[in-house]
């Protein structure tokens, strides 16, 4: 994965290599979801919209919807956290990784938070 992350306000982490970006959800949002049982995402092939649910995460605590950071394509999606959803827990930005999309829009992505903007926007959060 590269080093630059995006975030949008739904603990959503993007980062970009070319034209792709891989999609996953915040170590924040793990730790507030707690164990998490079950994800559902597109099949490769669907379109993704930028703020538009992708898919749900379902943990011990509730149902969320994955709302998406950027629009494209799906190309790759990680069948290890569908077959072993813990993995999420255990490593959010790496392993745990959602989605591989292409086509995005750098327009789009400016709209995102950096990694410092999230820091402080979780830490508002928690107040």
């Amino acid at each position: 994965m590269a080093d630059d992350i995006w975030y949008n306000d739904g603990h959503v982490w993007t980062t970009v290599e070319g034209n792709h970006a891989y999609i996953g959800v915040s170590y924040y949002a793990q730790e507030e979801l707690g164990d998490i049982l079950s994800v559902e995402l597109p099949e490769v092939g669907d379109k993704i919209v930028q703020g538009k649910a992708f898919g749900e995460i379902e943990s011990a605590k509730t149902v969320s919807d994955i709302v998406s950071p950027l629009s494209g394509r799906v190309v790759e999606v990680n069948n290890d956290v569908i077959n072993e959803p813990g993995i999420i827990n255990e490593d959010p930005l790496g392993d745990g990784w959602l989605l591989e999309i292409e086509g995005i829009d750098a327009k789009e992505l400016r709209s995102l938070m950096t990694q410092e903007k999230y820091e402080k926007y979780v830490k508002e959060l928690s107040k």
